[in-house]
């Protein structure tokens, strides 16, 4: 090729290195966002099994010692504020801020030192009256959209560079558990996939990990060599797929500043509801305008969210195509929702798009009672799923949630 001139031009950096690359990130269950949410459904949790038909709505804030709740509950559960702080110091600790790590109390935040504020109200009957109808139905608790996905890029049907995040974000967390003379839980991990092409990424197939970002805190006497030496071991032995993954050829930034020491709340503020991409498809997919936790399930933000996710989930697995977005709307007090599409961005096999939105609003009624029946979502227990451990997981994408069986793959598959 010649450029204006008559002279050989040579190729750019572009055209020698072709990549196309998308980034995803995770937070750990220590991270004061997340400490909020697991907090809020913390509360949820108890609610719901005391009282099933408790509507809850319970916002958390922590910011330095101080954790604030308010919101609205109706619930025939009624706690004290002695009860309300017990939850949230029971939370803490379950997270890994128990007091008893080798962090100080000016690094971590420290159960014995939290200030818990209750500033919660009564559900406006103006809500409860659509929300729990006289037919027996269940009108939705809110007006908004929601989306699903799913991707055939892993096993479990997510787009891959969350999923590895979450490996990576897994892996880092445990260890500081139980290695708390180390690591502390307030962790960050971040995974840059290679699709080569934009018609890869089109089309699902991931070539490699390009970058991986991972953030720790370490105790103030380790050595940075010996933290990212250990943090480098736990990425090698995290899972990650040998034909995505080298170690030689991946770039890696392990605590990237030089320095990670203090972190929690003290450091940095929490609030429910700000890590929604974290939760949810990790920026593959549009999200819907509202938080998952804090809510019961008469909520469409929480209850939608799972119904999409799990006939997104129906249409990949079966074959339909290589990935789907399904939104779901619905109007505050109106059961049925005001509108169901898919959107299978170019990759559908057999039934086009209209086909699929038509199948999926004549097959599923989608109701809120329709939904919490299906997934059991009025019965969080230990034996089934808890939202506080939804919460600290991420909302989707984990096999033994109620919403991510494939229990009408053949009603799918069949058509």
């Amino acid at each position: 090729m010649e450029n204006k001139n008559g002279k050989p031009q040579r190729k750019t950096n572009m055209e020698n290195k072709k990549q196309y690359l998308f980034t995803s990130e995770v937070v750990s269950p220590g991270h004061p966002d997340k400490c909020a949410d697991i907090i809020a459904d913390t509360i949820v949790d108890k609610l719901i099994i005391e009282d099933k038909n408790s509507r809850v709505a319970s916002e958390v804030f922590v910011a330095g010692k101080n954790v604030i709740i308010g919101g609205e509950v109706k619930s025939t559960c009624q706690l004290s504020d002695k009860e309300y702080e017990d939850l949230v110091k029971s939370a803490l600790a379950k997270i890994g801020y128990d007091g008893k790590s080798s962090f100080t109390k000016e690094q971590c935040l420290h159960p014995d030192d939290v200030n818990v504020q209750v500033l919660l109200n009564q559900q406006s009957p103006d809500i409860s009256q659509g929300v729990d109808q006289t037919t027996g139905d269940i009108g939705a608790g809110d007006q908004g959209i929601m989306f699903g996905f799913a991707s055939t890029e892993t096993a479990d049907y997510m787009p891959a560079a969350i999923s590895y995040a979450r490996m990576l974000s897994d892996k880092v967390y445990n260890y500081a558990l139980k290695h708390n003379h180390k690591l502390g839980v307030d962790i960050k991990t971040q995974v840059t996939i290679d699709y080569g092409t934009k018609e890869n990424f089109e089309n699902c197939k991931p070539q490699k990990i390009h970058t991986i970002v991972v953030s720790a805190p370490s105790v103030e006497d380790m050595d940075i060599k010996d933290v990212r030496e250990l943090i480098q071991g736990l990425i090698d032995d995290s899972g990650l797929p040998t034909n995505m993954y080298d170690k030689d050829s991946t770039i890696i930034h392990i605590n990237p500043t030089g320095r990670y020491v203090s972190h929690s709340s003290l450091h940095d503020s929490g609030l429910t509801g700000r890590k929604l991409i974290v939760d949810s498809f990790g920026g593959y997919s549009p999200i819907g305008g509202g938080a998952q936790s804090s809510k019961d399930y008469t909520k469409v933000d929480r209850s939608g969210l799972y119904a999409a996710r799990w006939i997104a989930k129906h249409i990949v697995a079966s074959g339909l195509a290589l990935k789907a977005v399904v939104q779901i709307s619905y109007a505050i007090g109106v059961a049925r929702p005001t509108s169901v599409s898919v959107d299978t961005m170019g990759t559908f096999t057999k039934l086009n798009d209209d086909e699929l939105s038509a199948f999926v609003m004549d097959s599923f009624s989608l109701t809120p009672k329709w939904i919490t029946d299906k997934f059991a979502l009025d019965k969080p227990s230990e034996e089934t799923f808890l939202y506080a451990d939804v919460a600290s997981r991420g909302q989707v994408g984990q096999s033994d949630y109620p919403w991510e069986k494939l229990d009408e793959l053949e009603k799918f598959a069949n058509l």
